[in-house]
């Protein structure tokens, strides 16, 4: 029994690990590419990637946004540091007290880690300022960058999951109370 312990709090220490070692990763290529952008573009310049017939589908636009998602909050970058930063340092807490055991969710807390610490990046050294470059024209969508990608991605699965549990957790609950009920019965029928 012990060993089993053992064995899955080491397989849980490798998936944290790896988990955390992903979302630094993931941060690398979010600086990346955002380097490359302010290297190589003007600001609000705009390069057309791909076009079908005369729909322009994808561009790399440089903007630079003081807000968060869709450029809310504007302005509150104190907020925005400190509300990212509390963010962040509580998921890594969980994943390194390994609150966070399964595969699944240490993807998700590692995707959103990357996305929060890519951009918290951009906050701290480029005075509250984040780069944004992809710019979804096909459908007048917001222009972002690869730190959102992860943290959009990291949030859907992490609600993802947590409405999969929530569903098997009132799924084990009805079940339990039906062999409550079933074993109920049988007691009261005197046959036990």
């Amino acid at each position: 029994m012990e060993e089993n312990k053992k064995l899955t709090d080491k397989r849980v220490n490798i998936m944290v690990i790896l988990g955390l070692l992903g979302a630094a990763v993931l941060v690398g290529i979010d600086q990346l590419t955002k380097w490359l952008v302010v290297s190589n573009m003007q600001l609000h310049e705009s390069i057309q990637l791909i076009k079908i017939g005369d729909l322009e589908v994808l561009n790399f636009s440089y903007y630079l946004n003081d807000g968060s998602a869709f450029s809310m909050f504007g302005g509150k970058t104190e907020m925005l540091i400190c509300v990212t930063s509390l963010m962040m340092g509580a998921m890594l807490c969980a994943m390194v007290l390994k609150k966070v055991k399964t595969l699944p969710y240490i993807i998700s807390f590692s995707l959103i880690i990357a996305g929060g610490v890519g951009n918290l990046i951009d906050r701290l050294f480029n005075d509250g300022l984040v780069v944004d470059f992809i710019d979804v024209r096909m459908i007048n969508f917001a222009i972002f960058n690869f730190a959102d990608i992860c943290a959009v991605c990291g949030g859907i699965l992490l609600c993802v999951l947590v409405i999969i549990d929530e569903a098997a957790e009132k799924r084990a609950a009805k079940q339990g109370t039906a062999n409550d009920d079933t074993a109920e019965e049988v007691k009261q029928d005197g046959n036990d």
